[in-house]
């Protein structure tokens, strides 16, 4: 405890050099309005010899502000690392490209070889890769290896320039002798759909040099899966695959499937939530037994699986001796699928190995339910080979109804949205609030999707957590003033938690005797909360002014 403290004020202390060439300013939830509030800031850049990295996340930078600290990159001609996430908290989207721009003109002028760019959790959308698209072109990223997007809203368009920008840049350095040889790739919760991530794919093809990729939560189907499936075997280094939360269903599943078969050094594969089907799982363990000689990890959660195809994927890892982890939860095996699954597993002496089936959805009721996907999968293809044909007849399947529990399971802002305007009310259904647990789980899964820049996702998350829903923060509260293990399941927290709960407790519904509690717990060091540095500030600024007002 005390080694952790003292790391946690270490970190949190202004214009601290963590490592050789670093200056940090991480997580101060300061907030920086014009050239005069970064004048500190921008003299220790400009004195700082041989700086290499800029950690500048955690605070809110303003379009003067950052037009000064760009000011002071341009002669830092060894800069490499730009660790920029969570960087415009509060600020008008409008103001985020030219503060880009800026930005990465000064990384340009300077003649920096960035390695790594790191713009997660900054909410900017489409218009925000547009302000780092020069960039992206640019020599200064002809040598980076890690992109990190996560959480950043890009969409469609903004997939579509960002594959653009990276192909560009790799044409350029290619001609110069250096191709770009990008490595690690992250863009989860953008809602790139299919074709966002068919974009990205074809760059991904023409670079082949990525190890990881991490594209959950993106609304991608089963042409953007296959597109994905496609650009990976052109990429024979790539040691981690992360789509969690897309849907494969059996088209993309075997599409994936194909893929892995020409990969050699995978060790993690996260098809969880996939819907990856028993056809797929029967792929997916095909492919594994021919090869993927070191996999260490398999996730393939929540995709509808049932026993006899979660069979054969256990047995598809006998002789994987890096192997660490398999994940069959949420599937459809029954109680003796279940049984089976762990006497294979115990057989091949992995029994440890084998993940909780706690969730198991139990043996599926009808044996249509892959026929209906099938069906749900032809008239996509008709959909996209003639969208102007209009059928008379009724269609072919019927739509799922939305699944609150899925959501509850994986959480991303386009299943809430697809829970429609009775979100509130499935959400009651489903959770228990006799259940402390399980009702401040279900707030913090709520509220994890929560997005100030988003105006649809930002309302279904207020109005799922709407007055009817107060034990909600009354549990959360007490869990945070008495710090109980045993209550909610250790979660990481995100700005959403707290920016959620700075709307409510505004509300006169929220307990006013709450709101000391929470003070209490905003005002600790607890490290958990040091990625969301500005939302905490705020909270604990409302909370000040409604204790005033009452």
């Amino acid at each position: 405890m005390a080694t952790d403290a003292v790391a946690q004020l270490a970190d949190s202390l202004a214009k601290t050099q963590v490592t050789e060439g670093e200056l940090s300013y991480k997580g101060q939830g300061r907030k920086f309005d014009n050239a005069q509030s970064v004048e500190e800031m921008v003299k220790e850049i400009q004195e700082f010899k041989g700086l290499q990295a800029l950690r500048l996340e955690g605070n809110t930078y303003g379009v003067e502000a950052a037009q000064a600290i760009a000011k002071a990159l341009e002669t830092k001609s060894e800069f490499k690392y730009c660790y920029w996430s969570d960087m415009f908290t509060g600020r008008l989207r409008s103001e985020i490209p030219p503060a880009l721009n800026s930005l990465g003109a000064a990384l340009m002028t300077a003649g920096a070889r960035l390695t790594v760019l790191d713009l997660s959790d900054n909410a900017f959308g489409p218009d925000g890769v547009k302000g780092i698209e020069k960039l992206l072109k640019s020599t200064a990223c002809h040598t980076l290896q890690e992109l990190r997007l996560n959480n950043c809203g890009m969409g469609i368009g903004g997939g579509k320039i960002l594959a653009a920008a990276l192909t560009e840049c790799y044409k350029q350095s290619s001609s110069q002798g250096t191709p770009l040889g990008l490595k690690v790739f992250i863009a989860g919760r953008n809602r790139l759909e299919n074709d966002g991530a068919t974009a990205l794919a074809q760059a991904f093809q023409l670079m082949g040099s990525l190890e990881e990729v991490h594209v959950p939560q993106n609304g991608i189907n089963h042409p953007g899966v296959t597109a994905l499936a496609t650009a990976m075997q052109h990429n024979p280094q790539l040691r981690v695959l992360n789509l969690n939360d897309n849907t494969f269903t059996k088209k993309g599943a075997i599409a994936m499937a194909q893929a892995l078969k020409h990969l050699r050094s995978v060790q993690v594969i996260n098809f969880g939530d996939c819907l990856v089907r028993s056809e797929g799982a029967i792929a997916i363990a095909e492919a594994i037994t021919e090869g993927l000689p070191i996999l260490k990890e398999l996730n393939l959660s929540f995709g509808e699986i049932t026993g006899e195809a979660a069979l054969l994927v256990a047995q598809s890892v006998e002789g994987k001796a890096t192997l660490e982890k398999l994940d069959l939860n949420g599937n459809c095996l029954g109680e003796e699928g279940c049984d089976a699954v762990r006497e294979v597993m115990d057989g091949l002496n992995m029994g440890d190995l084998l993940g909780s089936l706690s969730d198991d959805e139990g043996e599926p009721e009808e044996d249509d339910d892959e026929d209906e996907d099938d069906e749900e999968e032809e008239d996509d293809d008709v959909e996209e080979e003639d969208s102007s044909v209009n059928q008379v007849s009724s269609p072919l399947s019927v739509p799922r109804p939305p699944d609150a529990s899925s959501f509850l399971c994986f959480p991303s802002p386009d299943k809430l949205l697809k829970l429609g305007t009775k979100r509130a009310l499935l959400f009651e259904q489903q959770v228990d609030v006799a259940d402390a647990g399980k009702t401040a789980e279900a707030f913090l899964k709520i509220s994890s999707v929560y997005n100030e820049e988003d105006k649809d996702v930002k309302s279904a998350v207020l109005d799922s957590i709407g007055k009817g829903h107060l034990s909600y923060f009354r549990v959360l509260t007490e869990d945070m003033g008495h710090g109980s293990e045993d209550k909610v399941k250790p979660v990481r927290v995100v700005p959403g938690h707290l920016q959620t709960l700075e709307y409510v407790v505004r509300q006169d519904y929220f307990p006013q005797d709450h709101i000391a509690v929470l003070e209490a717990f905003m005002s600790r060091h607890v490290q958990a909360l040091e990625s969301c540095s500005s939302a905490r500030n705020i909270l604990k600024s409302t909370l000040e002014q409604v204790r005033s007002e009452n």
